[in-house]
């Protein structure tokens, strides 16, 4: 099944819609059942060197940053959305669309939780082309494409209290997913230059370990 692009419902929501507010909830629960902010908690300690600070691309409301945050774990911040008030006040929130951004080059370090999945291959490979001119380590979670995962959703979202929005955007956020080696390909991450890993969860998530090759 290739990929699919098509646009989510909270891309034309202002942040403090309600519905738009009832999704970021859904969300919540879907990171925690995929433990996706776990992965990110025990895979980016070890990568990180002394004194660097990873940037988050698509922080959304920022539940990924605070979560490391409370782990001891410095994340800035990168998204069109407004700074959330419990932000941290000595760590940095870009407000700026992630294909636009001038600031890259000030990271060594790049996560992404469910993000690089709304862009198109074209569009990952200009992005990719920003990433790696500073990049040492780029981490990923996003959706694995996979019909299995949009079914399971649709039976079980309303199970959780899923909305419109959440079920929507779901499906489409997973027909939109990887499989394989197609987001580092995507992102330009060559075999002479990195060193890439990707793995797949029984629920439906896909990852990606990137380390430059020294």
């Amino acid at each position: 099944m290739p990929r699919i692009l098509q646009p989510e419902l909270l891309d034309s929501l202002p942040p403090d819609h309600p519905d738009a507010l009832h999704n970021r909830r859904d969300l919540q629960r879907i990171n925690g059942l995929m433990g996706n902010y776990r992965w990110f908690a025990r895979t980016l300690p070890p990568l990180l060197r002394p004194h660097e600070i990873a940037l988050e691309l698509g922080a959304g409301t920022g539940e990924l940053g605070l979560s490391l945050a409370h782990r001891g774990i410095a994340v800035d911040a990168l998204d069109l959305w407004p700074t959330p008030r419990t932000w941290a006040a000595d760590r940095r929130w870009h407000r700026a669309d992630l294909q636009d951004f001038a600031g890259y080059g000030d990271y060594p370090v790049f996560i992404g939780n469910l993000i690089f999945h709304q862009f198109s291959d074209d569009n990952l490979g200009s992005l990719g082309t920003k990433l790696r001119a500073s990049a040492r380590v780029i981490l990923a979670c996003e959706p694995l494409r996979r019909p299995l995962s949009q079914t399971i959703y649709r039976l079980c979202g309303p199970l959780l209290g899923a909305n419109h929005v959440s079920l929507h955007d779901a499906h489409v956020s997973i027909a939109a997913g990887f499989c394989d080696q197609e987001l580092p390909r995507a992102l330009g991450l060559t075999v002479a230059d990195w060193d890439v890993r990707c793995s797949t969860t029984a629920l439906g998530a896909y990852r990606m370990i990137a380390v430059r090759r020294s």
